[in-house]
């Protein structure tokens, strides 16, 4: 097994990996970044991105990682292919292994590894994907303005995408599994007094169903309770059952909330280890956007950079 010491290690390849290279890099740090699983992250399966700031026409997702990418190495990151799959935060300096074969040593780590979208696992849905299927109503809600829409969930999240959805479409309907929501009282309540959503109580997505040419045109639903079927015409389908950060490998070692999400001390990318940084959605499970995933990565890697200086002081002041 081959061994390396790196003086800022970030893991993940995101918005929020990416920006902290660009940050990290020119504050000459000579950060190496591994890319995870996904190299760019969610946004490589977003075919239009049109709320991200300075892309006035938009920006196809994986066009906009690529960018990214180039923004980061331009300025001197050392970017790799590779999967972080064990850490060891017990000591100083951090260990981190990527793909069980190499051993990184860092003086400082930057978790920039996102978070994944539950879906509801059909074979529709996969092949619907960014034709009518999405997660984000934020993301990608305007593009079905004026059109009918669902949202499946009984969560908050589904319950705020709903109304959400319902200023931009006549029609919303509310796929819910049971005959109760998940979400907060004032939740359910905008959604039940917002007029244009329908909420289908005991109903489960079958299929989704579309063609080639016009993506999704409906929805084929069972009633849990009667097992009667029924079809409904949408154009866009938004899955909102919840999102499972990628933080496995920090169970253990960093303080994480009960779904995974990474806790950070507020205001700052700091997490309960010295040294170690989250950003991204691994640590964000409120806002979920690119443009605050980057916000994030800026602030991961401006707290590595002081975070290393204060040590280089430590250690100056202590040899003299």
């Amino acid at each position: 097994m081959s061994t390396e010491h790196v003086k800022v290690l970030i893991i993940g390849s995101g918005p929020a990996g990416y920006t902290a290279a660009v940050y990290a890099s020119r504050a000459g740090l000579k950060p190496v970044l591994y890319t995870g699983g996904q190299p760019g992250g969610q946004l490589t399966t977003t075919n239009d991105v049109e709320n991200y700031p300075g892309y006035p026409e938009g920006i196809n997702g994986p066009q906009m990682m690529v960018e990214f990418q180039q923004q980061a190495e331009r300025f001197g990151t050392d970017i790799r292919y590779g999967l972080a799959t064990k850490v060891d935060f017990s000591g100083y300096p951090h260990r981190v292994w990527i793909d069980d074969k190499t051993e990184i040593t860092a003086d400082s780590v930057i978790i920039s590894t996102g978070a994944s979208a539950k879906y509801l696992g059909l074979p529709s849905e996969q092949e619907f994907a960014n034709k009518g299927v999405s997660a984000c109503a934020v993301c990608d809600g305007f593009f079905y303005k004026g059109k009918p829409v669902a949202v499946v969930g009984a969560g908050d999240t589904a319950a705020e995408e709903a109304t959400y959805l319902a200023n931009l479409s006549p029609k919303v309907y509310m796929i819910v599994r049971r005959d109760e929501m998940r979400a907060s009282k004032i939740m359910q309540e905008r959604v039940l007094n917002t007029p244009n959503i329908e909420v289908l109580w005991n109903h489960e997505t079958e299929e989704v169903i579309g063609n080639d040419t016009d993506g999704v045109t409906g929805a084929r639903l069972v009633n849990n309770k009667t097992g009667e079927k029924t079809e409904i015409e949408v154009n866009g389908f938004f899955v909102a059952i919840g999102h499972k950060p990628n933080t496995d490998i920090f169970k253990g070692w960093l303080d994480m909330d009960e779904t995974g999400y990474l806790i950070v001390k507020p205001g700052t990318s700091h997490t309960n280890i010295e040294g170690v940084f989250a950003t991204g959605d691994a640590a964000d499970k409120v806002y979920r956007q690119a443009v605050t995933a980057a916000g994030t990565g800026c602030m991961g890697a401006l707290d590595a950079e002081r975070f290393l200086a204060e040590k280089e002081f430590e250690m100056s002041t202590a040899e003299a």
